[in-house]
């Protein structure tokens, strides 16, 4: 994936965002106006007259300038605020789209999709992959203390309280990689839980899934070999899965097919072997906590 991840509420990528962009574009505007009014009523009044000026009528500009227009313009970007916010809340369920679990875990994201073939779970961790143009639904949720998601691009932000589910409704205009954001302080590593979303082509999204659906091939290279025994001699196994080496632990991330992914840590370091080999030499180092 070529595109650069971006994190940006100017650029909005489906029709959430935009309706979002556009709600604080008009407010922008709104209040705009009453800045420049009020700054020009101040020259106004701190501008020096001549003696022989005749004297202006001021309670018609206090209660024009000061009472009536700030309370018309706020009254109708009230309304206009409260209609738009309306209309985004009371969207429609998208029928037979598809349904991604997102779970904020301290500080992780753990993303569980249904294998269409198999009905099984398929667990991932800090990178959702959606397809281009297909409704879909994140139902989303916290495992500990509060976290809020926010992928500007796409969406506003939604707070995932313990105990709650939240649903979140989009559908992508176009490929790219949006960043995310945990957007609630969670704790000490709050700033590096990070998150990616992928939107591929729809065709290139089912291949994907399906190859994701499959567990880790079987290493048959020596070195691959080695690492496979020292996951289960270090007993990493303790914490994480990968299906078809161990499963037995959900404590930590689904490391299965971990290569794949755009980037480790919850966005705190691109994939690549360099940093997967500094990532277990010396975790704590990069992301104490």
């Amino acid at each position: 994936m070529s595109s650069p991840a971006s994190q940006s509420v100017l650029k909005p990528a489906t029709a959430t965002a935009d309706s979002l962009f556009e709600i604080g574009a008009v407010l922008t505007i709104g209040a705009s106006l009453i800045f420049v009014l009020v700054m020009v009523l101040l020259a106004l009044a701190l501008r020096r007259r001549p003696p022989d000026t005749k004297p202006f009528n001021a309670g018609l500009w206090i209660i024009g300038g000061g009472v009536v227009f700030p309370v018309l313009v706020l009254s109708a970007l009230m309304v206009y605020a409260s209609v738009r916010t309306s209309q985004l809340t009371t969207r429609p369920d998208p029928r037979d789209g598809l349904v991604i679990s997102v779970t904020a875990k301290l500080w992780w994201w753990e993303v569980r999709y249904r294998d269409p073939t198999s009905g099984r779970d398929i667990l991932l961790a800090n990178e959702i992959r959606i397809p281009q143009g297909r409704p879909l639904t994140l139902a989303l949720s916290s495992a500990d203390v509060i976290h809020s998601f926010w992928v500007p691009e796409l969406a506003g932000k939604v707070d995932m309280v313990p105990g709650r589910l939240h649903h979140l409704h989009l559908e992508a205009r176009k490929p790219g990689v949006h960043r995310g954001q945990c957007a609630e302080y969670c704790g000490e590593q709050h700033a590096l839980m990070a998150l990616h979303v992928v939107v591929l082509p729809a065709d290139e999204f089912d291949s994907w899934l399906a190859a994701q659906a499959r567990p880790a091939q079987t290493p048959k290279d020596e070195p691959a070999q080695r690492g496979r025994a020292t996951f289960l001699q270090a007993r990493c196994n303790a914490c994480h899965t990968i299906r078809g080496v161990s499963e037995e632990s959900t404590l930590g991330p689904d490391l299965t097919h971990v290569g794949s992914r755009l980037f480790i840590g919850a966005g705190t370091l691109p994939t690549h072997r360099g940093t997967l080999g500094g990532w277990i030499a010396d975790t704590q180092g990069i992301k104490p906590g």
